[in-house]
């Protein structure tokens, strides 16, 4: 199945531009998350912030800081487009060289998990985009946390499964 092979590296390497561009934009950006003379995160934003702290980050930007957090986010729609379906692609190419029926399986979910990690990236930007608006945030917090925390867990457990797989040599000729 070289031609499989062949396939996902195309979209791999797609992606891994579209992944480059934005991440170069988004960091660029983050030199202007500044809230009460300090800097803030997207990090914090996502995981490490409590509710009270999001919301007193997000109802005290001014103005400028937070069109440039809607431009990071609308950038982030694009990094996704980039990130998942190549960690898929990554974790099919990784498949492709192997012969073992249970990887095989395994690195195939892992594919088709990208899937739900992007949802549920959708979600996360979903939420921040509509705190930023009105940042009062009520019970969802919990439930935002669980879509983040599920988002990075789904993702990095393919990537890191996926490359050093998809590194190695094939195993063998045949199929399943």
């Amino acid at each position: 199945m070289i031609y499989s092979y062949n396939v996902w590296k195309k979209l791999f390497l797609f992606c891994l531009g579209l992944f480059a561009g934005s991440a170069f934009c988004m960091k660029w950006m983050e030199g202007d998350f500044i809230w009460e003379g300090g800097k803030f995160t997207i990090i914090g934003l996502e995981l490490t912030n409590t509710r009270r702290e999001v919301m007193s980050i997000l109802s005290g930007m001014d103005d400028h800081v937070k069109t440039i957090l809607r431009y990071h986010l609308s950038f982030d729609f694009v990094f996704m487009a980039g990130v998942y379906p190549g960690i898929a692609a990554l974790c099919m190419m990784a498949r492709d060289k192997l012969a073992g029926a249970g990887i095989r399986k395994i690195l195939f979910a892992f594919a088709l998990l990208q899937i739900v990690a992007w949802g549920c990236d959708i979600f996360e930007n979903y939420y921040l985009l509509k705190w930023i608006k009105n940042p009062v945030i009520g019970n969802e917090f919990s439930l935002y946390h669980f879509i983040v925390a599920a988002k990075w867990i789904i993702a990095l457990a393919g990537a890191l499964l996926a490359i050093p797989l998809a590194l190695k040599k094939r195993t063998s000729s045949k199929k399943v």
